[in-house]
């Protein structure tokens, strides 16, 4: 094989299929998504049986385009790179199915990528240069979890959500004042025209001891208020929701990178998008000497290249591979 690794990266842990092929570990040769957003906007949620079946129809011509972009013949690719989980195990199946399917037409190994991991290695993408150690912030639709991470591939949980995810409640709550599916994005817009603090709303958890998350009893909160409220203005229910959520991830993700002797923190996942977020965060670390990092927009909510990333690391730093034999699992943790 001439010319540096070429990886192929899929991710389909949920409703986005998305292809990357990667040289090396870090250049970016194509990044392409399909978002099925406006397919499941309709029914206020993802359907697992609609992107399963969405998936199956749209990654073939996905992985055709993703190819040509990136200028190369599939006999460049050496290594297939998969979300194996967590995720919907629907779509994990048919995007794990195809990549080990491609791997064995290929006959080049296959790593099945824990799409948490993913999240952190969209930071390398974005700064090659900003080695580990460092806390990584997960926040996205699905996921909340704080990452001590030693060095890539050496990780240790220090807190997780013990209901719902921060990006799960926004959802939620979007659906409650009239935004369709999905609300992050669009809650973020409007808490910017309403007043943080016209609601006071919780922050569950915000004095427990540790580092674990709470977003259930905010959702609760915000239906009550909703209810004795009808006509809130939504921009104020917004920002004041936004500003709960935003409070909660600052105050854990500070303190816990000062407390593992840390001076870094990584921000990455869906939910990093929000520039409220962002602002909040930043400052914050800045007050507290520590140092914020977020990778560019398009690397925090889903995409393939920080799959293939992640892929690309196992394999070639340490040497790891799956049988054909593995399996999808929609509980993949740390």
């Amino acid at each position: 094989m001439k010319g540096p690794p070429v990886t192929l990266g899929i991710e389909t842990s949920c409703d986005e299929t998305a292809v990357a092929v990667l040289q090396g570990e870090t250049k970016i040769l194509s990044d392409l998504i399909y978002s099925q957003a406006d397919l499941h906007s309709r029914y206020g949620g993802v359907v697992p049986e609609v992107a399963s079946r969405d998936h199956l129809r749209k990654l073939p011509y996905l992985v055709k385009d993703a190819i040509a972009e990136a200028g190369i013949g599939f006999e460049r690719i050496s290594l297939v790179a998969a979300t194996r989980g967590p995720g919907l195990i629907g779509p994990l199946l048919v995007g794990f199915s195809y990549g080990k399917g491609m791997a064995y037409g290929l006959s080049v190994p296959i790593v099945g990528v824990n799409h948490l991991e993913g999240h952190i290695f969209a930071h390398r993408l974005a700064h090659p240069e900003l080695d580990p150690p460092f806390m990584a912030l997960i926040v996205s639709g699905g996921h909340t979890c704080l990452v001590d991470v030693e060095g890539y591939g050496n990780y240790r949980v220090v807190g997780s959500t013990v209901d719902d995810a921060a990006g799960e409640a926004l959802d939620k709550v979007g659906k409650m004042i009239g935004i369709g599916y999905p609300a992050g994005a669009e809650i973020d817009r409007i808490a910017g025209k309403g007043d943080p603090e016209a609601i006071p709303f919780p922050r569950p958890m915000a004095d427990s001891p540790g580092f674990d998350f709470s977003f259930a009893g905010l959702k609760t909160a915000v239906l009550y208020h909703l209810r004795k409220n009808p006509r809130e203005r939504v921009e104020d229910v917004a920002a004041s929701t936004l500003a709960s959520v935003v409070e909660i991830l600052t105050l854990k993700s500070i303190e816990a990178t000062r407390r593992y002797h840390r001076n870094r923190l990584i921000v990455v996942g869906g939910v990093a998008a929000s520039a409220y977020l962002r602002d909040r965060m930043t400052s914050t670390g800045r007050e507290r000497g520590v140092e914020v990092d977020f990778p560019p927009i398009r690397f925090c909510t889903d995409n393939t290249a920080m799959i293939a990333a992640a892929g690309a690391f196992r394999h070639l730093r340490l040497g790891e591979s799956d049988p054909l034999s593995a399996v999808p699992d929609p509980r993949l943790g740390f």
